[in-house]
Order: structure tokens, then sequence, then C-alpha cells
């Protein structure tokens, strides 16, 4: 289960949110891993960390702010990617380049930035 996962996040002879989608798939047949995403993400981005994103709340949030919808029902995680790989793809340099782990990581924090900016 592990293996295929691992396997299908590495497959880069498909999109990323494909390898996503399989290796999240693969991931369901283990105990904890049946909903919920988090826990999932973080094991496919240790598995391939320039191909995957780990998802968080803040970061569903703060796609929501830009403008982004992603609903909770099953398959998440692979639209999740999809919306990542768009942004990086309209993205302004430098964050052009940036990897879809980075930019997981500018959208954690964007909720947080934007509670403290004034009139927010």
């Amino acid at each position: 289960m592990t293996a295929a996962a691992v396997s299908a996040v590495r497959d880069t002879s498909v999109s990323r949110s494909e390898a996503a989608r399989a290796g999240r798939a693969a991931l369901t047949e283990l105990p904890g891993f049946v909903s919920g995403d988090a826990l999932a993400s973080a094991v496919l981005t240790a598995a391939a960390p320039n191909r995957m994103a780990v998802y968080d709340h803040r970061a569903h949030t703060a796609l929501r702010s830009l403008g982004v919808t992603l609903t909770h029902s099953q398959g998440r995680y692979s639209r999740y990617l999809h919306a990542i790989d768009h942004l990086l793809a309209h993205a302004p340099d430098p964050a052009r380049t940036w990897t879809p782990r980075e930019m997981d990581t500018a959208l954690y924090y964007l909720p947080l930035t934007s509670r403290t900016l004034p009139g927010t």
C-alpha cells in the first residue's frame, strides 16, 4: 500500500494531480487514512517533496480567499494539487519557480497574514 502510494506520487509521466489522486487512493487501505487529507498529504509529500504539497485547512481557506473553490468531496487532494499547479503556472516571478510545497506553505500563512492587515 505505501509502496504503491510512493510509486504513484513519484511517477512523472502523469500530472501532479493525477499522481496525487493515485497516491491518496493507495493510502485509503491503511487505518487512519480513509478520510481527511492532512495526514495523507504529509506522507505523500515526504515521499515526493518536489511534486506534492501538504493539505491544511488554512491553505484551503487561503484558496477560497483567492477565489478558488475546493469542495470537501472525495478527490479533494487531487483537486488541491490541481489548484496549486494553476497558481504556480500563473504566478509572477519568482513564485512561478516554487515547488508545490513552497506554495502550500505560502497558502498556509496567507489567512494569518490577512487577519493582521489593517481593515481586515
